[in-house]
């Protein structure tokens, strides 16, 4: 239980102003000692104190459905005509808020495809096929992100084609009603999971991805991070490798970066372990590969302190394509780092502590949800990766999902599916960000049933209200 005090600031403890109220936590912020010089305090004074049980509040989400057609795997968000409001791009549209009703072009939108209808006719429908039709296709837009490369203040759209293609971003015509001026900027993104952060802790972006470049008399895959000069961003970025030469290709699954070791300093990983970034950056020297075993290959993969233990662990799916998701303890071992793997969810329902599975993990965002200082992962299922024939259950629900960390006192953690979504699903990523400017993540998706934004509500209700509607524990840790 908290206990808020009306009147009594931090002055009690500090000597500031006795009009600043505070919450104390019996748990972390007071002894029991301090507690009572604070009432007996705020009695003597005849200052009233009042006793708050905690709040119960429910998660919903309200889902807008900005277009049906498959134009991209991937959406984001930017003020792009600068009313102050977000505005949502996915493929080539980008979507005016707070509404979405208004739909402009970014770069042309030609692709059609035709679908032959029950009766032997035939209909042209725009964008890709993909949920409106029968077969399988894919986009040439996987990823799309925003930022102001050009630094006019105004806000830049940034895609990564199709796996192995080029990067290319499209420049903001600052309020003028015509398509944006594109900079082909990169030309090999290899890997299904890159990014866009900052890699070499100069505070900017970069492109976290694979690239294949030519070495050792042929073609050769390498994993590493593309600058920008900020100076002209719309040169040829430099492509800086971390890697030996290797097995990495257009259709690698599974990146990320985070501090593993603890030095400050980003370390890359992927499915089979993490490159350590040096001391210094200067003349791209090769980064030290410690093996690791983080799954087959998933989505985008983060490191983050699950268990609150001071080691950054590593989050991710396990098969893009497939079933998994998991979460990887740091523990060191003769002073060596080591991981073990606690399975969130699998491919069968007592796998996962509250019987759900669903397959298909191909994007992961790591955002705090409902405010309470931990980092929850949002996840869902990719719709139609393959196809209506592909994968593991490719008909199955198009879901999507938010799952709440939850630290027990022993040590322990746990991961509490909060439901969002079964008709929309994800693509190659998922964003959560606040949309509509009230303080919650919403949810923002592209993929080939079309653009999405879920906003986030919250509700305070009566406890029993709230423990109704939580998920239930059916299967014994």
């Amino acid at each position: 239980m908290t206990w808020f005090l009306s009147i009594v600031g931090k002055g009690i403890l500090h000597g500031c102003d006795m009009l600043d109220p505070f919450p104390l936590d019996l748990g972390n912020s007071l002894t029991m000692k301090t507690l009572t010089l604070v009432l007996s305090f705020a009695v003597l004074y005849g200052i009233s104190v009042s006793v708050s049980a905690q709040d119960y509040v429910l998660h919903s989400f309200t889902k807008l459905r900005l277009n049906d057609q498959f134009w991209g795997e991937g959406a984001n968000v930017g003020d792009f005509n600068r009313d102050g409001k977000m505005d949502v791009v996915s493929g080539p549209y980008w979507y005016a808020g707070p509404d979405f009703k208004e739909r402009l072009e970014v770069y042309p939108a030609k692709q059609t495809f035709k679908l032959k209808k029950d009766d032997g006719t035939e209909v042209t429908i725009p964008g890709f096929e993909g949920s409106l039709g029968k077969n399988n296709a894919y986009s040439d837009n996987f990823f799309t992100f925003t930022h102001d490369l050009n630094n006019d203040g105004w806000i830049d759209v940034l895609v990564y084609g199709f796996p192995g293609a080029q990067a290319t971003w499209y420049e903001n015509p600052k309020g003028e009603k015509k398509h944006w001026t594109p900079h082909v900027v990169f030309n090999t993104v290899d890997n299904e999971s890159p990014q866009w952060l900052d890699v070499n802790g100069d505070g900017k972006p970069d492109i976290l991805s694979g690239a294949t470049l030519p070495a050792e008399g042929g073609n050769k895959g390498f994993v590493g991070y593309a600058t920008v000069d900020w100076s002209a961003a719309d040169k040829p970025w430099t492509f800086h490798k971390v890697s030996t030469p290797g097995n990495w290709q257009r259709f690698t699954h599974g990146l990320g970066a985070g501090d593993i070791n603890g030095d400050g300093r980003t370390d890359l990983m992927v499915s089979n372990g993490w490159w350590e970034q040096p001391d210094s950056l200067a003349n791209d020297p090769e980064w030290k590969f410690h093996s690791a075993g983080f799954g087959g290959g998933g989505a985008q993969m983060y490191a983050y302190d699950v268990n609150g233990d001071g080691l950054n662990d590593v989050i991710t799916s396990l098969q893009a394509h497939g079933y998994g998701l998991s979460w990887f303890e740091q523990f060191r071992e003769a002073g060596e780092i080591k991981f073990r793997e606690h399975r969130i969810m699998g491919n069968e329902p007592k796998q996962n502590r509250y019987g759900l599975k669903f397959s298909q993990i191909h994007a992961i965002d790591l955002v705090d949800m409902d405010g309470d200082g931990l980092k929850d992962i949002v996840t869902g299922k990719r719709f139609w990766a393959h196809g209506p024939g592909g994968d593991a259950e490719p008909d199955a629900p198009a879901v999507v999902y938010w799952f709440k960390l939850a630290r027990n006192a022993d040590g322990s953690v746990d991961w509490v599916p909060e439901f969002v979504d079964d008709d929309s699903g994800v693509g190659t990523q998922v964003l959560a960000t606040d949309v509509n400017g009230d303080g919650r993540p919403d949810i923002v998706v592209g993929n080939k049933k079309g653009t999405f934004v879920h906003l986030h509500e919250t509700k305070k209700v009566a406890k029993d209200v709230w423990e109704k509607a939580q998920p239930k524990v059916l299967v014994s840790p």
